[in-house]
């Protein structure tokens, strides 16, 4: 163990000690500063400008308004160094750009003048700038100590929460130095640890305090020195327990009530009641202990997220919530008690002594470097091309105009709005062309005319329309998809008034194909039966069959007579018995009973699929029941 104060530290040890990361890399030193040129002063002198002379005022105030002492000013206020007017020069060539030193009036010029002068003054930020470290090499993680070397072979490591914050790296050991500087009652901390229900606080004093010289008694005698402080000593402390959490379940039960609701268990009430407690007996000796607390000099919790808020979310808080005092323990913690907060405070106040020479630290941090995980390549990112989008072709009105009665007639073939339809029909139907005239392809449809669009859409009256009064053509066959497959009308059969036919090789399908309602295709074959000169019905118009008047009175006649012989064969309903007599059905119950108790004729029945065991037992009580009825029977007489 080392035997190290860290606020009492030798002073031959802090004079050899220099800072050391973890890579064993040497601080890099800072750059010796160029020395100016000596600056002249007086009234015609300009000291930014690295002391530059005029002869007389114009001079000076041209100067003034030039490029060349604009660009020092900024860069002296922006924390650069100023050039010389060569340099400008040299810079204004490299910008690529013309900056005009004269004065001008013009607004635009002096715009230009100073954007470039802008211009310059971030290319030289940026060139300052420091480089962001190269992500191809290790990074060493970071680590709760920081090392100190003192040669030959010494190291000592600190808790970098001992230090202030913010604080750089840079500056620990001057900060290590002025922790050994003495103070009247010495420095204290506050530690306070809670968990499971336990509490463990403590006021600790770290440092030694200043030593008074000994004053002489009446006698003229010097008194003997008193014995010297310990380095740590517990000048308060304070532990207690309350029930919270349940044995071999871990959690609060406040946590386990946010998670779950509140539980209506004893139990949960006690634990309740226990976490109230501890939170007041906590907080009212934070309030005991608030003078002790404000002279601290670092405040160490350990606490979970909700516990937390016991120390500082609260009004009238003795711990200010960002208070720059507050320190979490750098290393696990066991349970809060007396005996661990003194652990703690040995951990953090006793420095880490190692003892390695500089080949030895080399040798480690080389292999410390080649254990960490290389990086991962960054993955060369893939920009996919940009796929043009399809240029659409600007229409005049005239074909705006007649995609717009394309589009509202097809919708009202596919809606049947027959009379709608009849109307646009007669006045627009010229500019559209035939009925028989292909529906172009921009409108999206898959079918060929309006009758295909009728048919499918099962509109009777639009399918009779077409085909009475506007002669539409039954046989174009219906288009095909892409691959040659043929689009399958859905719900064909669940209306169907008879097998579907196969389509032969080399034909097509047409209109009637397309009708997905037996009325739809009742009006094909009244038509065809109507108008059999028009078109080809029964062979290019695939319609199987004609219909007339006689042949639809001829079915329902046949589906009368059907529905009479199905109602003939119905069954008539089974008459319902009368009810018995109430003296027959209960001897027919006492027969019943007879016979599960193993008399009667049904006897054997009963002891079907028993065992021999139980066979013989019910037997033997049978006959003794019949003895018995025997005796009984004797007694009578």
């Amino acid at each position: 163990m080392s035997l190290y104060h860290v606020y009492s530290l030798p002073r031959e040890l802090l004079e050899t000690l220099t800072p050391r990361n973890l890579v064993n890399q040497t601080p890099a030193r800072s750059p010796t500063p160029e020395v100016a040129p000596p600056a002249s002063t007086g009234p015609r002198a300009c000291n930014v400008c690295l002391g530059i002379t005029f002869l007389d005022v114009n001079d000076q105030r041209a100067h003034f308004r030039s490029d060349w002492h604009r660009y020092n000013v900024k860069a002296r206020l922006g924390g650069g160094n100023t050039v010389t007017e060569a340099q400008f020069t040299q810079l204004v060539d490299e910008l690529d750009e013309s900056i005009s030193g004269s004065a001008s009036s013009d607004d635009d010029d002096a715009s230009n003048d100073s954007d470039a002068v802008n211009a310059l003054v971030n290319k030289a930020k940026r060139q300052n700038r420091s480089p962001s470290p190269d992500s191809s090499g290790p990074s060493a993680p970071q680590t709760a100590l920081t090392w100190f070397h003192s040669p030959p072979s010494t190291q000592i490591g600190v808790y970098k929460a001992l230090f202030p914050r913010p604080v750089e790296a840079s500056s620990y050991l001057s900060n290590i130095k002025e922790m050994q500087e003495r103070v009247n009652d010495g420095r204290s901390w506050a530690m306070f640890m809670v968990a499971g229900g336990h509490f463990a606080g403590a006021i600790v004093r770290v440092s030694p305090t200043t030593e008074e010289e000994p004053e002489p008694d009446h006698k003229g005698k010097r008194q003997k020195p008193k014995k010297p402080k310990p380095d740590t000593e517990v000048l308060k402390h304070k532990t207690f327990h309350r029930y919270t959490t349940r044995r071999k379940q871990g959690g609060s039960q406040s946590v386990n009530d946010n998670a779950k609701g509140n539980a209506k268990s004893a139990g949960a009430q006690l634990r309740r009641y226990g976490e109230q407690a501890l939170r007041d007996d906590i907080r009212n000796l934070l309030q005991e202990w608030q003078e002790e607390i404000d002279m601290c000099e670092r405040i160490w919790i350990r606490a979970s997220t909700s516990n937390r808020r016991i120390f500082l979310d609260y009004e009238e808080a003795v711990i200010a919530k960002g208070d720059e005092r507050l320190r979490t323990f750098p290393f696990p913690t066991r349970r809060p008690t007396q005996s661990e907060l003194s652990r703690c405070l040995l951990e953090l106040t006793r420095v880490k002594v190692s003892h390695l020479t500089e080949d030895a630290l080399r040798a480690q941090d080389e292999a410390f470097l080649a254990s960490l995980p290389k990086p991962k390549p960054k993955p060369a990112v893939v920009v996919p091309p940009e796929r043009e989008k399809p240029k659409v072709p600007k229409l005049s009105k005239e074909e705006e105009t007649l995609r717009d009665k394309w589009s509202r007639c097809l919708e009202m073939v596919a809606k049947g709005r027959l009379e709608p339809l009849k109307a646009f029909w007669e006045r627009e139907g010229s500019s559209i062309g035939s009925v028989d005239t292909p529906i172009p392809d921009w409108a999206g449809e898959r079918r060929a005319t309006f009758l295909q669009v009728a048919a499918e859409a099962g509109s009777e009256d639009v399918v009779r329309w077409l085909l009475e009064e506007l002669d539409a053509d039954p046989t174009i066959p219906v288009p095909t998809s892409k691959g040659g497959e043929v689009d399958e009308p859905q719900g064909y059969e669940s209306d169907a008034s008879e097998s579907r036919r196969e389509l032969p090789k080399g034909t097509h399908r047409t209109a009637y194909d397309l009708a997905r309602t037996r009325g739809v295709r009742d009006v094909f074959r009244r038509c065809a039966g109507a108008y059999p000169d028009r078109w080809d019905w029964l062979g290019a118009g695939r319609v199987p069959s004609t219909l007339n008047k006689e042949m639809e009175d001829e079915r329902e006649e046949k589906k009368k007579i059907r529905r009479k012989g199905l109602k003939d064969k119905e069954p008539e309903p089974e008459p319902i018995p009368p009810p018995q007599p109430v003296q027959k059905v209960a001897a027919a119950a006492r027969g019943a009973a007879a016979q599960r108790l193993g008399g009667g004729s049904g006897a054997t029945d009963g002891v079907a699929g028993l065992t021999p065991e139980m066979r013989a037992k019910v037997e033997r009580e049978r006959r003794a029941r019949a003895a018995e009825a025997r005796l009984k029977a004797l007694g009578g007489k």
